[in-house]
């Protein structure tokens, strides 16, 4: 069975030429050109790699990178940018990218990259990631929805969940109202301030051992929300 690669790049030219490209290397590449059809391709379908330019009309590679994590831990991203500084690279790295090619680029460079990515992926696919993580007296797990807290056991819905991951992920930093929008509702949705801070009051109920003096959820009026786990 050919190997399916999401190609996200908005350089059109650029982009029909690794589409061929691909193809005669006998894969099977998904096309799309900005961040939200990304992540709703993403969630739709099944792949092998990604391939993901950063600079990508709105909603930018980077988060959809983080909203990828969100969903799957294994399968491979490869960033293209024509950003070539290191810091830039490490951030991609720090995002979730296991692979960060600076354009321009010789595509048979390209391919050999795709090819140990995928094969590499292959080898560590039976490799467990690490879906569970404990706080305090709390414990999630990230397969299951299920956690531990204040009060037993309780079932997380699947946006709970996914929005606990961004701020565990961004522990000890402030995550913004716009990232949670880009990375966790995908833009699909655009839930207000009121709707986001009444997941923080949940994970209040769920996990705080005196839920009116938080200690591990914090909100920060006009900046965002904060997990804090100094452990």
């Amino acid at each position: 069975m050919k190997k399916r690669i999401l190609l996200v790049e908005d350089e059109k030219h650029l982009a029909e030429t690794i589409k061929l490209n691909l193809e005669i290397e006998d894969f099977h590449p998904i096309l799309v050109y900005d961040g939200a059809s990304a992540i709703s391709t993403f969630k739709e379908q099944s792949f092998d790699l990604v391939i993901l330019d950063i600079m990508i009309p709105n909603i930018d590679g980077i988060a959809v990178c983080e909203n990828i994590r969100l969903h799957d831990s294994d399968v491979p991203i490869m960033f293209l940018s024509a950003k070539s500084r290191s810091e830039d690279r490490i951030r991609g790295l720090k995002k979730g990218g296991d692979d960060y090619l600076t354009k321009p680029f010789d595509l048979e460079e390209l391919m050999l990259r795709i090819n140990k990515l995928i094969s590499r992926n292959e080898t560590t696919s039976n490799t467990s990631a690490v879906t569970e993580y404990s706080f305090g007296d709390n414990s999630v797990n990230f397969d299951s929805y299920e956690a531990n807290g204040s009060d037993g056991k309780i079932s997380l819905t699947k946006k709970e969940a996914l929005l606990l991951k961004l701020l565990i992920e961004n522990k000890n930093e402030v995550v913004s109202r716009e990232k949670i929008l880009q990375t966790v509702w995908g833009y699909s949705v655009y839930p207000s301030t009121r709707t986001i801070d009444n997941f923080i009051l949940a994970f209040r109920k769920y996990f705080e051992p005196d839920p009116k003096n938080p200690k591990f959820f914090l909100s920060l009026r006009g900046v965002g929300y904060k997990f804090m786990n100094p452990m």
